[in-house]
């Protein structure tokens, strides 16, 4: 799950970027905190229910 999250907010942090400027900044701060969240679970060993 967090996984589709992950590729989905690179996504669209993708196409914001070059089709959307305004809204870039706003995905890839969902980004970053989808990425530290991933991490966070990586590194403590939790799984996903």
């Amino acid at each position: 799950m967090l996984f589709t999250i992950v590729v989905v907010l690179l996504v669209l942090w993708l196409l914001g970027f070059f089709a959307f400027p305004v809204m870039g900044g706003f995905i890839h701060i969902l980004l970053v905190i989808a990425v530290i969240v991933v991490l966070v679970r990586v590194i403590t060993g939790r799984r996903a229910l």
